[in-house]
Parts: C-alpha cells; sequence; structure tokens
C-alpha cells in the first residue's frame, strides 16, 4: 500500500485541478466584468427603461441578481466541452487529423445510457428507489455509455481510419470520418426507429437530480439573489472534472501516456524503440471515446432530451473549444471548454435583455463559430500555441 501512494505522482494529479479553477476563475471574472459593465452603461438608456417595466428594478440590478446563476450554468456545460474537445485533441495530437466522427460517437454513449435507465424503469427499478441506489444506476449508466463509445471508438479506427493512414494526402482520412459521421447517425436513427419507433429520448426521472441546492439568499435593492446549484449540475461538474483529472494523469505520469507522447512526437522513432504504434493509436481512440461517451450521458443527465443529432452541436462546439485552446494542446482543450461555456451561457442570458429582445437565446450559438472564425484568422495556434511537432 505504501509502495502504491508513494508511485501516484500528486504534482500531475494537483496541476489540473489548479488549471481548472485559473481558467474558471478568470473566464468568470473577465466576463462579469464586462457583462456587468454594459449594464451600467445600457442603464440610462431606453433599454434600461424598458428592464426596470420589465423586471420592477435597475438592468445593473438584475444582471447582478442573476449573475451567479449564469456563472454555474456556463461552468457546467463548460466541463461537458471541455471533456469532448479532449478527444479530439487527442486524436490530433497522435495521428494529425479531425476525428469528426467523435461527435457521434458522444451521441452514441449518450443513447447507450439513456437506454440502460429506460429498461430499467421499465422493469420498475427506478420506482422509488433509494437515494444511495439512484446514483448507482446513474453510474451504471455513464460506464456503459463509456463502453459502448470506446468501443466504437476502438471499431472505427481500425475499420476507417488504420487502412488510411499511409495516404500522402490528409484529405482522405478527413473526408473517411465525416463519412463515418453521417454513417453512425443514420445507424443511430435505424437502431432507434427499429427498437423504440422513437428517435427523442427522455432521461428517465428518479433519484433527487432534479432538486436544487441552496447556499444561501442576499438582498439587493428589493430584490433577493438566491444562491444555488442543481444537484445534476453538481454531478456533471464533479464527474466532468474527475475525467479530466484522470486524463492528464494517464497521459502526463504513466508509462502509457509516455508511449502516447511518444507516438505523437515521433511514429517511426516510437516504433524503432519498441513501442506498438497501432496498439498505442487504439489505446488513445479508447480514452477518447471513453471520454466522450460520459460527456453524452452526463449532457442528457443536464439537458433531459436527446436525438439522433444530440452530438452534432455539442461536437462542433467541443471542436470550437479545441481550436481555440490549441489543437493537441490538452490543456488547451480544458481552457477553450471553459471558455466557451461561459461565453455561450452569458450570451444566452443577457443578449436578449441588452437588445431589449431583437436576439434572443437562439443566437448564442453564433459565438462558437464566430470565435472560431476569429481564431483561426488571428491566432491558428489557438491560445496556449501546440505542443504536438509538426513531422515534414
Amino acid at each position: 500500500m505504501k509502495r502504491f501512494f508513494k508511485s501516484i505522482n500528486l504534482r500531475e494529479l494537483l496541476r489540473p485541478i489548479g488549471q481548472m479553477i485559473v481558467f474558471s476563475m478568470g473566464s468568470a471574472v473577465a466576463l462579469s466584468a464586462i457583462v456587468l459593465l454594459l449594464a451600467l452603461i445600457l442603464d440610462n438608456t431606453a433599454i434600461g427603461v424598458a428592464a426596470m417595466e420589465k423586471f420592477g428594478t435597475t438592468l445593473f440590478t438584475y444582471t447582478l441578481i442573476n449573475l451567479p446563476q449564469v456563472l454555474i450554468d456556463g461552468l457546467t456545460i463548460g466541463f461537458v466541452y471541455a471533456a469532448v474537445a479532449l478527444g479530439y485533441t487527442m486524436v490530433y495530437g497522435v495521428l494529425e487529423f479531425i476525428n469528426f466522427a467523435h461527435s457521434e460517437i458522444f451521441a452514441v454513449g449518450a443513447f447507450v445510457g439513456v437506454e440502460i435507465l429506460i429498461l430499467l424503469e421499465a422493469k420498475g427499478v427506478l420506482a422509488g428507489t433509494s437515494l444511495g441506489m439512484a446514483y448507482i444506476y446513474l453510474i451504471l449508466a455513464i460506464l456503459g455509455g463509456m463502453l459502448a463509445s470506446g468501443s466504437l471508438a476502438m471499431l472505427v479506427e481500425r475499420v476507417a481510419y488504420r487502412p488510411l493512414r499511409g495516404s500522402t494526402s490528409r484529405l482522405v482520412p478527413l473526408i473517411s470520418a465525416i463519412g463515418v459521421s453521417f454513417l453512425l447517425q443514420d445507424v443511430i436513427r435505424l437502431v432507434e426507429g427499429l427498437t423504440t419507433g422513437q428517435f427523442n429520448r427522455i432521461f428517465p426521472t428518479f433519484g433527487n437530480f432534479d432538486e436544487r441546492l441552496i447556499f444561501g439568499n442576499v438582498s439587493m435593492d428589493t430584490a433577493t439573489i438566491t444562491m444555488g446549484i442543481s444537484v445534476k449540475s453538481l454531478i456533471v461538474i464533479l464527474a466532468a472534472v474527475l475525467m479530466l483529472v484522470a486524463l492528464n494523469y494517464l497521459v502526463n505520469a504513466t508509462k502509457v501516456g509516455k508511449a502516447i507522447r511518444a507516438v505523437a512526437q515521433d511514429r517511426p522513432t516510437a516504433s524503432l524503440m519498441g513501442i506498438d504504434v497501432n496498439r498505442i493509436i487504439s489505446l488513445t481512440f479508447l480514452v477518447g471515446g471513453l471520454l466522450g461517451g460520459a460527456a453524452g450521458v452526463l449532457y442528457a443527465l443536464k439537458f433531459t432530451r436527446i436525438d439522433p443529432f444530440v452530438g452534432f452541436f455539442p461536437g462542433l462546439k467541443a471542436f470550437t473549444a479545441a481550436v481555440m485552446g490549441g489543437i493537441g494542446n490538452l490543456t488547451g482543450a480544458l481552457l477553450g471548454g471553459i471558455v466557451l461555456g461561459m461565453l455561450e451561457t452569458f450570451a444566452g442570458s443577457y443578449m436578449g435583455v441588452f437588445t431589449m429582445g431583437t436576439y434572443g437565446t437562439e443566437y448564442k450559438d453564433i459565438f462558437a463559430f464566430m470565435i472560431l472564425i476569429l481564431v483561426l484568422i488571428f491566432r491558428p495556434q489557438g491560445l496556449m500555441g501546440e505542443n504536438v511537432s509538426q513531422k515534414a
């Protein structure tokens, strides 16, 4: 036991936690300051007057009242984006191509996890279940989604990508990835149509996941700020943090991680040093698939409803997060996911108020694509650069 604890690299365990705290606090402070400054400026305009009539308080006070919940929601979706983005960035780090089928790997995990819970609900297992058992069933669904997505990711690598690895053009595996993405979407629709006759699936209601934990109330003018977080949001954040810490430890503090980094740096040399390159690449897809599957179930828990196209927008935004942070850089993917989640939530919460309803919540997706374009134009290597060396 002592030898086991001595072998644990505490620095690699604590470093990603510190990075998450810094990235979360930095993006929260920066975006909060911008939004509060805008509210203060707009308070004496027609927008401020309209807010006073609608909410019974100043625009600045309304913005401040909703700020804690906006921050919590932003962190929740940001960590989901980060978990999916790490799947993109790991594959790019090793093979230097974008696995666009990863969004459907995410969707498969979501469907498998939800279908496990729906099956348990149909058998009457979830009805009146105790709190402890509810969490066990949720963990079972997450593990089922991870197993399905991880296995599928390895299968996709073996069938669709490995035969094309020697291609001189990078467009060939990219086109294959896009084809696999559309294929998996239709396979999900086919399977759901044949087995359930429904494309939309609803996450079952059980346990205390929909309850809200209240931290306290803060009075401000005539309004009261309620500080709290839903149980399912807390589960999403904690699960995502655990996955990100585990991945960082795997890549930076284990022999397997050292082999992954060696293959990413120079495949021929790694092969000459005795590393089984094919096995390491398959393992990389497995790890990315496990993360995607878990993120899919957590996404279903948070947003309740899923369909065969559920992976498209989260996958696209996670890809944007990976590019924004620096594709091929694990820390960059974490930063990009958190920043994008926070920015999207801030835009969805305040854009309608600041524009007097001209632009509503539906326009929040524009920010993800605007960021992708701006990053590609002004800093194509991402905010944190790229750790993967380019091959001649």
